[in-house]
C-alpha cells in the first residue's frame, strides 16, 4: 500500500469558481476587443494551459486563424498573441475577486485530508499577480492550500509541463511521486499529472469541461445530470485520467481506497 502524502489541486473549476467562468469571460472580452468573436467551445478547449499559451492555442485553430486573416488582412503574430493576452489579463484581474468562492465540499474535504496528515498543494494557469487576488479571497472563505505555484515560478512552463507539481513536492517535502495525487477539471490538468508521474483525478461537477453554472447544474433533471456527468467522464477517460469523481466530497474515500490497494495496484 502507498500512503498519500499530498494532494495537488487546480484552482478555477476545481476548488473555486464553479464552472470556471472568470477566465472564459476574460478571454471572450479580450478577443472581441480585437474584432474576433470566439465560440464558448473555442474558449474552453485550451482551458488549463498558462494564459498566454491559451491565447496562442486559440489563434492557431483553423477557424480563428482564418478569421484573424479576414479581419486584419494578415496572419496573427506573436505581438498579437501578447496584445490579446494583456487584454485578457486586464479583464481577469478585474473579475477575479468575484470568482474566488470555494466550490461545494472543498473546505470540508481539505479539513478532512489535513486531519489525516495529507498536505495540500496547488497549481494554476493564473499568473502570480492573479493569485495575489485569489489566494486571500479564497482564504477568507475558508480555503488556503499549503503551497501554490503558477507558471511564473517555473519559467513559464505551465501545464502540461510537470514542473509546477515538482515545485509543490519540493516545498511540501514529498519524496516520491507515488505519494501524490493531482486533482483538476481540465484535460491539461490530467496531462500535467501524467507528465509528473502522479495519480490523476478528474472532477465532474463544476468543472470547466462541464461548463455549467451551479444554478444550471442544479436545474437539470436526474437523468440530465447523469448524461452531463457521463459525457465529461468519457473525456477524462479518453485522455487517460486514473480516476474520476463527481465532486470533492468523494475524494477522501478514493484516497482511502488507493491506500488500501496492494503495492503496484491502482485500487480499481
Amino acid at each position: 500500500m502507498t500512503k498519500i502524502s499530498a494532494v495537488i489541486f487546480d484552482w478555477a473549476g476545481t476548488t473555486v469558481d464553479y464552472g470556471s467562468f472568470a477566465p472564459i469571460d476574460a478571454f471572450m472580452k479580450a478577443f472581441k476587443r480585437h474584432g474576433i468573436e470566439p465560440t464558448l467551445d473555442e474558449v474552453r478547449q485550451p482551458m488549463g494551459l498558462a494564459k498566454r499559451e491559451h491565447v496562442r492555442s486559440m489563434l492557431a485553430t483553423q477557424r480563428l486563424s482564418l478569421e484573424w486573416l479576414r479581419i486584419h488582412g494578415r496572419a496573427f503574430s506573436e505581438e498579437d498573441v501578447e496584445a490579446i493576452y494583456r487584454e485578457s489579463e486586464r479583464q481577469l484581474l478585474a473579475l477575479l475577486p468575484r470568482y474566488a468562492e470555494p466550490k461545494p465540499h472543498v473546505v470540508e474535504t481539505i479539513q478532512e485530508l489535513r486531519a489525516g496528515g495529507i498536505k495540500i498543494g496547488s497549481t494554476t494557469g493564473y499568473t502570480a499577480q492573479m493569485m495575489e487576488i485569489v489566494l486571500p479571497e479564497a482564504a477568507r472563505a475558508g480555503y488556503s492550500p499549503d503551497a501554490c505555484f503558477t507558471p511564473d515560478a517555473t519559467e513559464q512552463l505551465g501545464r502540461p509541463w510537470p514542473f509546477m507539481i515538482f515545485a509543490n513536492m519540493k516545498k511540501l517535502r514529498i519524496l516520491s511521486v507515488a505519494e501524490v495525487l493531482k486533482v483538476g477539471d481540465t484535460i491539461a490538468d490530467i496531462k500535467e499529472g501524467q507528465n509528473a508521474g502522479v495519480v490523476t483525478v478528474g472532477v465532474l461537477e463544476g468543472s470547466s469541461l462541464m461548463g455549467l453554472t451551479e444554478e444550471e447544474y442544479q436545474a437539470l433533471s436526474p437523468s440530465e445530470r447523469d448524461e452531463a456527468r457521463a459525457g465529461v467522464r468519457a473525456l477524462y477517460q479518453a485522455h487517460g485520467a486514473d480516476h474520476v469523481i463527481n465532486n470533492m466530497s468523494e475524494l477522501p474515500a478514493l484516497i482511502r481506497k488507493l491506500e488500501a490497494a496492494p503495492a503496484g495496484g491502482c485500487g480499481g
